[in-house]
């Protein structure tokens, strides 16, 4: 493969600005999407979330590419991931997953965004600012409801009064009913869960209320066989990662095969800006806690924790170098990682080697996984702590298609 300067300039899109950069599949992206509708059914609305920049992908053209592939809708988790969606240009239906400052109600309704109710309090002022205005765009609210996650919605009994507050007031409509599960491969919780949600539905038709569009289920649900109802929300699925919970379960043959079809979206690449060879006895980056125990050649790479490259994987993450696996020497820095290449075989390394830290370089890869389980934590962590500062290139079978960095977008 042609350098990525090479792969820019034919694709007429301007230069790296560092030479550390993520890649975004977005053929992969299309992919994804297209295996969890034939999972949740054709019929179904599907509706991405696309919080925290995607993921780390990068929201606007991640959604744009989404909503090109017949996405329903999107969900954020707070207002302002909505309105920079507005503004790049997303036109489809958008749901907020968690209150919203309510001077903030206007705007929501104006961009046409529904946002969340799950505190009686928070409602009441949300209503409040709703029927100050005169605009004719009423506000779309959604109910969640609390069914054990212990982190927000409105407990069951409580749901008829908060139904019947907005769907009485005159700027306001009720556009949603929904809860999130707290474990959903654990079919006891989760059954208690759908339990309880499937009672507080019931309350809204005994009080003779309009039940609104359900939905409950998220990678996780969509995997381990609960009811898509109204529509499903797949969160780390789409990016093609699927959730931690799920290894070593029990799953059917097909959610077996559709997550065996899922591509990872995300890779992490760099160069060199320098390598050199160090005598025995030197030590590497502050600290230092990696001290040469031979003459060693060492490579610089141009990104760190600043990019959400953590700290915790300070000799004890690898990378890809000529499809050989390399170790991580000394700490990481804000901006500089040291890879100890001494022992790659031809050729001395050199700053025009390209390094992959997540991704398949040949016939190997370094896995989410992997460097979730290097640092002990989740996926969800590793990608979306990928900082804005590194640049994303966003790529189809064609070759590149977009850039995004602090000054391109």
């Amino acid at each position: 493969m042609s350098s990525i300067e090479k792969r820019l300039e034919a694709a007429g899109l301007p230069p790296l600005p560092r030479t550390a950069w993520l890649e975004i599949d977005l053929d992969a992206l299309r992919g994804n999407l297209a295996a969890l509708r034939a999972l949740a059914g054709r019929d179904v609305p599907i509706h991405p979330v696309v919080k925290a920049d995607a993921y780390g992908h990068g929201a606007v053209p991640v959604t744009h590419a989404l909503e090109g592939a017949g996405a329903d809708g999107f969900c954020v988790a707070v207002l302002d991931e909505a309105l920079a969606l507005r503004a790049g240009g997303i036109r489809g239906p958008i749901r907020v997953l968690y209150p919203i400052p309510v001077a903030l109600a206007g705007e929501a309704a104006r961009q046409g965004v529904a946002v969340a109710g799950g505190d009686p309090v928070q409602l009441a002022a949300l209503l409040e600012a709703a029927e100050a205005r005169s605009a004719a765009e009423p506000l779309d609210i959604e109910l969640e409801v609390e069914t054990g996650l212990g982190r927000g919605g409105f407990a069951p009994e409580a749901l008829v009064a908060a139904a019947s507050r907005i769907t009485e007031a005159p700027h306001t409509r009720l556009a949603g009913l929904w809860t999130h599960l707290q474990a959903s491969e654990d079919p006891e919780r989760t059954n208690a869960q759908l339990e309880r949600f499937e009672a507080a539905t019931a309350r809204l038709r005994q009080a003779g209320l309009r039940v609104p569009p359900r939905h409950v289920a998220a990678s996780g649900g969509l995997f381990t066989g609960v009811a898509a109802l109204d529509g499903v929300r797949p969160g780390l699925s789409v990016y093609g990662i699927a959730p931690d919970e799920l290894a070593g379960r029990a799953l059917t043959a097909e959610v077996r095969a559709t997550i065996n079809v899922l591509r990872p979206v995300m890779s992490l690449h760099a160069r060199p800006v320098r390598v050199a060879d160090l005598p025995v006895g030197h030590g590497i980056s502050y600290g230092p806690t990696f001290t040469t125990a031979r003459s060693s050649r060492i490579a610089t790479l141009p990104l760190g924790y600043g990019d959400g490259f953590t700290r915790a994987f300070s000799n004890r993450a690898e990378a890809l170098v000529r499809s050989v696996r390399v170790p991580l020497v000394g700490n990481v820095a804000m901006d500089a990682i040291m890879v100890d290449v001494t022992d790659v075989p031809g050729p001395p390394v050199t700053t025009e080697d390209e390094f992959v830290l997540m991704g398949a370089q040949g016939d190997d890869r370094i896995s989410v996984e992997d460097l979730a389980r290097t640092r002990t934590t989740n996926t969800w962590e590793v990608v979306t702590q990928m900082a804005g500062r590194l640049p994303r290139v966003y790529h189809a079978a064609a070759g590149p298609v977009g850039l995004r960095t602090l000054t391109e977008r």
